[in-house]
């Protein structure tokens, strides 16, 4: 078989994109996908065209994305395709490169993002149940993929557009079985204008299950080329045509273990087997890039403990967190090149992007935490994130006991990190990872004021425990035995922090600090963690995601593209080292110290 490279694409070219029993069909011709996965919340709008110029001298011809609901959904019926969400606009920078698009919308993703791409207030519905066919989850799901449908349905190739396959559902046959509610799938999508071609993806031993019968099943794994051949024979009526859908050169890290890598050495004949039996592939993943904000996820089971995933999606990936080809990328490239059509040559590597390290940045205190509290809202007992209606960040929850005594403090159910406070001091944190829900406090005389700072650490996004994924203190809160009843309620979403003020006081806890800074030139740097303890960082109004010093991720990525060279403005919200006035900048990342 021919592999194919698409040079360049018209703007409104008519294509048609077919499939025969052993292979993919542009315009009539055997194609082979050589995809990579590049997910548009995770790399700065303004970098989009420079991480594509890279792909396509990797010896891409396509990339593939997911869509991700609980951005463009954040509260039921208000939608946002702006900005670094514009995924209509990513595709059409795709084209104008010469990539086509593997479009993977389905409400779920996994992804190693919050909530495997739900939006939180999903779990406000009470009883609601996802990826099932409960009424009330397929009402929301028809609406947002209607609104999928309204933005990337007219980019399907066969309306002219880039958008050769659109996938339904992710992963299905790692949680049911039910070919009814995959069939479901399958009509909503059509239903939202996607009337080309649909495929499922699963996990090799998971196909079978996963696959809807009339549509191509997708390999997800590392699979031989017989293997990949005989799983979409079995499911496809003894017939291909044959993709991996999501093929791991690499992987991704949580918080308290070690840095994942994986040698390209081990990958390069794989990836030579694979095209040279003419079988597509999406490398999962082709550049990473960085989980901002508070999107990270978790994995969870009744085997493992909680582990919330790092802000650096780096992922070991061809294309490292910065968008600047590795060693793994130039191998891969190598491989690819060899299996081009005569004549054809790969454009040249771009330049890898300049680097600099910040001065070091002194750091004044904005205020404490306990200093700029909203309204709060009063309950008997704790209410959950959900039930304050806040999506992500933080929740301060208050209460009085009686002084004088010494007793344990119960917090049940945390999700998932949480700072006490006694008076306004730090006397302890507790860390759902560690199975940590208990402290021995001794109170001092009097009225005593409890205050416990909880962090939603990154729901669950991968098996049955999504049903379970509330936030914050989600059932109660003893003291020596008793319940602990009174409670407001603060909070502390930060999705905003331009405004950040508060009186001067002086105090204990968490804190807010601000600084400055300027560069030599402008280019990417890193902030430098490893003195500090754990929290959150904001530059120019961006946030970075969090630090942890439990590592393996040591320092935060800042792209040129929210840098100026003077007055770049950083905030720093940190929960356990509020004494550490100074934060330093490094040219290289820190990604593999665990402590």
């Amino acid at each position: 078989m021919t592999l194919c490279l698409l040079l360049a694409m018209g703007a409104c070219a008519q294509h048609s994109f077919t499939l025969s029993d052993t292979a993919f069909l542009l315009d009539n011709k055997p194609f082979v996908m050589i995809s990579g996965e590049l997910h548009y919340p995770r790399v700065p709008r303004e970098a989009w065209r420079a991480r594509m110029k890279m792909a396509k001298a990797m010896g891409l011809n396509t990339i593939g994305t997911y869509v991700f609901w609980n951005v463009h959904e954040p509260q039921k019926g208000v939608f946002d395709f702006s900005g670094n969400y514009d995924v209509r606009e990513f595709v059409n920078i795709a084209r104008e490169e010469g990539l086509w698009v593997i479009l993977r919308p389905s409400p779920y993703i996994c992804a190693e993002w919050e909530f495997g791409g739900y939006p939180y207030w999903l779990q406000n519905e009470d009883g609601l149940v996802v990826r099932s066919k409960d009424a009330r989850y397929l009402q929301e799901y028809r609406a947002y993929i209607k609104e999928v449908g309204r933005q990337l349905a007219p980019l399907q190739v066969n309306h002219g557009g880039n958008i050769l396959m659109v996938q339904i559902e992710n992963e299905y046959g790692s949680y049911g079985a039910d070919k009814e509610y995959l069939d479901i799938n399958r009509k909503m999508f059509i239903e939202a204008g996607f009337d080309g071609l649909l495929y499922t993806c699963d996990p090799a031993g998971d196909v079978q299950k996963g696959h809807l019968p009339g549509l191509l099943p997708a390999v997800n794994g590392d699979v031989d080329p017989a293997g990949v051949r005989r799983l979409v024979r079995e499911n496809h009526g003894g017939a291909g045509p044959f993709y991996i859908a999501e093929w791991y050169p690499a992987w991704f890290d949580w918080w308290g273990t070690k840095h994942h890598t994986v040698p390209a050495e081990r990958y390069t004949g794989k990836l030579d087997a694979i095209l040279s039996a003419g079988i597509s592939i999406n490398m999962y993943m082709f550049h990473g890039g960085t989980t901002r904000g508070f999107m990270n996820g978790a994995n969870y089971n009744d085997r493992n403990p909680y582990e919330p995933q790092i802000s650096s999606y780096d992922y070991d990936a061809p294309l490292d967190e910065a968008g600047n080809p590795t060693e793994k990328f130039m191998k891969f490239r190598e491989v690819i090149a060899k299996h081009l059509p005569a004549g054809v040559v790969l454009p040249e590597v771009p330049a890898a992007k300049k680097a600099v390290a910040a001065p070091a940045i002194q750091m004044g205190e904005v205020g404490r935490v306990l200093d700029i509290l909203p309204k709060p809202v009063r309950n008997a007992t704790p209410l959950t994130f959900e039930d304050l209606d806040q999506d992500y960040g933080f929740v301060l929850y208050r209460s009085l006991l009686r002084g004088g005594r010494q007793g344990v403090l119960r917090v049940k159910d945390l999700r998932d990190y949480a700072v006490v406070m006694v008076n306004g001091r730090t006397v302890g944190t507790l860390d759902r990872r560690l199975k940590q829900d208990s402290l021995l406090l001794q109170l001092p005389a009097g009225k005593v004021r409890l205050d416990i700072l909880v962090e939603n650490s990154g729901r669950v996004n991968f098996g049955p425990y999504l049903l379970k994924n509330k936030k914050g203190i989600t059932e109660k809160v003893e003291f020596a035995g008793v319940e602990v009843k009174g409670w407001e309620m603060y909070g502390l979403p930060f999705g905003d922090v331009s405004g950040l003020k508060s009186p001067a006081r002086s105090g204990k806890g968490p804190v807010i600090r601000k600084g400055a800074f300027d560069l030599p030139e402008v280019g990417d740097t890193y902030l430098d963690m490893r003195q500090w303890g754990k929290g959150v960082v904001w530059v120019n109004g961006h946030n970075l995601g969090r630090y942890w010093s439990v590592g393996p991720q040591q320092t935060l990525y800042v792209p040129v593209e929210w840098l100026k060279k003077t007055k770049n403005e950083v905030i720093v919200l940190e929960l356990i080292t509020t004494d550490q006035k100074e934060l330093s900048g490094v040219d290289k990342p820190v990604l593999d110290v665990v402590k």
